[in-house]
């Protein structure tokens, strides 16, 4: 959603001020946990399809954003052209971007597919300098996008002609990367005014997005034959930490220490998802993922 600042409430002397943890707390354990979303999806798909494991991910996702709801108040926004923005908005930042990750994950490492994701802002600055008119282009950004993109045909060995890279998987998940500038362009021409807040419009979008995961998953994917128990659990803490819990985290750093800082999130994790991935699944890491 696009940043709004929550509203100011007067202070009042007689009550003591509520005291939260450290922003830099909350971005480490943010960093954490998306770094390691990607080994959950890695699970997941060893025990489940794509489909079932997106459906599952956004199931969980939308049950934690509806507690905190409840918890706050707050309601689901209403209108036709509203949901009908919200439904597009679902496809591009949930459904489209969570199921191509699953997919890719079945013949990439989960570190290739994190450092895939980390290719998101370069997207974005270049979506950004042509879809919206605000954003003019400099010789910084420019060349922060040159260096970027320089960065991953380094880890996509670009000089071996990409020998030994699975190049539909590597696709699905730079695809997976590119959905989320779309939306968030689609997002900020369409719903930036809608005058909800970000838990409303974020709850509304996750439970879009698993209405259409809920027709999409029967018919490719049909139900699951058996119900392993640990790929089951990892879609489960992938659904409510890595995405309900996840989001109610960046609210909150969006609103303490703004968006160009919360973002920054997005550099950290494909650090730990390689650490993770390395340490705990036994992939494999050559000199140029981090080089690159």
């Amino acid at each position: 959603m696009s940043t709004v600042a929550p509203p100011r409430t007067p202070a009042r002397s007689a009550s003591r001020p509520r005291r939260t943890l450290d922003w830099r707390i909350r971005f480490g354990v943010l960093s954490l946990i998306w770094g390691f979303s990607f080994l959950l999806i890695k699970v997941g798909t060893d025990g489940y399809a794509p489909f079932q494991v997106t459906l599952g991910r956004l199931v969980f996702g939308t049950a934690v954003l509806a507690a905190a709801m409840v918890v706050k108040r707050e309601r689901f926004p209403r209108g036709a052209r509203t949901w009908g923005h919200l439904a597009v908005a679902a496809f591009l930042l949930n459904s489209l971007p969570f199921s191509l990750f699953a997919y890719a994950e079945q013949t990439i490492p989960s570190t290739l597919a994190a450092i895939c994701n980390a290719t998101s802002p370069l997207w974005g600055m270049a979506l950004s300098l042509v879809a919206l008119s605000e954003d003019r282009p400099t010789r910084l950004k420019v060349a922060g996008l040159g260096i970027g993109f320089l960065g991953v045909l380094t880890v996509l060995g670009v000089w071996q002609g990409f020998h030994g890279l699975d190049v539909t998987g590597t696709a699905m998940a730079l695809a997976a990367s590119l959905s989320y500038p779309i939306g968030w362009i689609y997002v900020r021409r369409t719903l930036a005014g809608a005058g909800r807040s970000h838990l409303s419009m974020t709850g509304a979008q996750l439970l879009a997005a698993t209405v259409e995961l809920a027709v999409v998953t029967p018919l490719f994917a049909g139900a699951p034959a058996r119900f392993p128990v640990l790929p089951l659990l990892a879609i489960g803490a992938l659904g409510a930490f890595g995405t309900g819990l996840a989001l109610l985290i960046q609210y909150g750093l969006v609103a303490e220490v703004g968006p160009t800082t919360a973002q920054m999130v997005t550099y950290f994790i494909p650090v730990i998802a390689t650490g993770a991935g390395v340490a705990l699944l036994g992939e494999s890491l050559s000199w140029s993922t981090p080089v690159g």
